[in-house]
């Protein structure tokens, strides 16, 4: 019997498709081992959003062929879609397949063996209008689910429209079946991945508000999470759903890239400070208890410091409750790129870059300490996860706060009410007692 070996990079995308691929060489008799180990085909899913993603990509492709001298290996994903050719100098792999062609492996790959010659099967990404339905575990309760693909946005410095295409979304009643499988392999949580989730259904007219309705009437699933969604997107109505829902978690992730308005129109986002500032006050007057989770870059060409400072103010003043940081990255082919002197700006040098990063690394830490902090001898349902290190295990509450006990076999994939204890010097509270809950 034949093994494979999967390893993946980038977003949560990449791991739902990741999973529905390996399913595939499941149902042809593959048997799944870990990455690193011995294996007869090596699948590599790739990411291409920053500079260091690339290199990680070719890290991760140099890795599998030392590990692998024999191996038929396999690149797929963004990487792969953009620079195919890149990928095949690399001696030793031998199959790169696009966007359009990952989830046909076995329709493009008649030999799982060594080439001679890397075999490229990359479609033009405007050709690429068909959905890829996916989905795939992590540990043993959460699912991340693929609802949604592509984007029809032009931010300037963004890769992943000419990586996966126009936007597209799976039919409702085939995700209501997928949450109902999924279910049914034992998994308590979902979260709903795409690109740009906030079109879902747009091009049949229909609204992600549709979705998340439908999906709430899966009793099977308690609870449901979405990965991402832009602030211009994020309707009253979802907010107001989340509210009353009876799966759908406190819990949002808003991408701002910048708190500068001037930045914002150079970066081609749809909104302003103020719109994002009006959203993140909508959901905590309507959920004073949720979590707000924030996705911001840090030198983009034409941020300043006194537009960085801007953005870090503002960052300051809102009641959110973490970041995600991530440091500007020359994509080639992007605007900001391409057009860099029409933009007005000019390269924010490395080392500030760093700079930057580390003060908004800092303030998520100050903005994590005092979410928990008003959490804090709160009473909140936590769906406990499999071991960590030190015999312990450990679990996110509905708002997203991790919290750690000791181990208990028996009680991984439950959800128990717990009494918020205090933060470690690890950023995880404690708890101080339980009440065990139904799984609904």
């Amino acid at each position: 019997m034949a093994n494979v070996a999967f390893h993946t990079l980038g977003c949560k995308l990449n791991f739902a498709e990741t999973g529905t691929v390996a399913d595939q060489f499941r149902d042809q008799s593959y048997t799944v081992v870990p990455f690193g180990q011995a294996a007869d085909v090596v699948v590599l899913n790739t990411c291409t959003v920053t500079e260091e993603a690339d290199r990680k990509c070719r890290q991760a492709i140099r890795r599998a062929l030392r590990a692998n001298e024999d191996a038929c290996v396999i690149v797929t994903g963004c990487f792969a879609q953009l620079r195919p050719e890149q990928i095949a100098r690399i001696e030793g792999v031998d199959v790169v397949l696009g966007a359009n062609e990952k989830f046909d492996v076995f329709r493009y790959v008649e030999a799982f063996s060594k080439q001679e010659q890397t075999q490229i099967e990359v479609s033009c990404i405007d050709d690429v209008t068909e959905f890829g339905a996916a989905f795939s575990a992590s540990e043993r309760t959460r699912a991340f689910l693929k609802v949604q693909d592509g984007c029809d946005y032009t931010c300037s410095f963004c890769t992943i429209p000419r990586a996966r295409g126009k936007s597209r979304s799976a039919q409702i009643s085939d995700i209501v079946r997928q949450a109902e499988e999924i279910a049914e392999r034992g998994f308590t949580e979902i979260v709903l991945s795409g690109v740009n989730i906030g079109l879902f259904g747009q091009e049949r007219g229909e609204q992600l508000l549709d979705l998340l309705q439908a999906l709430d009437k899966v009793k099977a699933i308690s609870r449901y999470r979405i990965s991402s969604c832009e602030p211009n997107l994020l309707t009253d109505e979802i907010i107001d759903f989340v509210a009353s829902s009876r799966a759908f978690m406190p819990h949002f992730h808003l991408p701002l890239q910048s708190g500068d308005d001037a930045v914002l129109g150079k970066m081609r986002r749809r909104y302003r400070s103020s719109v994002y500032a009006d959203r993140v006050n909508r959901v905590l007057e309507t959920i004073p208890h949720a979590a707000i989770g924030v996705d911001v870059i840090v030198g983009f060409p034409t941020e300043t410091e006194e537009r960085f400072e801007n953005t870090f103010n503002f960052l300051s003043e809102l009641p959110i409750s973490y970041l995600h940081v991530f440091t500007y990255s020359e994509r080639p082919g992007t605007f900001a790129v391409d057009e860099l002197d029409s933009m007005g700006g000019a390269p924010v040098p490395k080392h500030v870059r760093s700079e930057r990063n580390r003060r908004l690394r800092l303030l998520s830490e100050k903005k994590k300490g005092a979410f928990y902090n008003r959490n804090l001898g709160m009473r909140r349902p936590v769906l406990w996860e499999s071991a960590q290190a030190g015999g312990m295990m450990s679990g996110f509450t509905d708002n997203h706060i991790r919290v750690e006990k000791e181990f208990n076999e028996a009680e991984c994939g439950q959800i128990e009410s717990v009494e918020l204890g205090r933060m470690n010097s690890k950023g995880i509270m404690s708890h101080t007692e339980m009440h065990s809950l139904p799984i609904l």
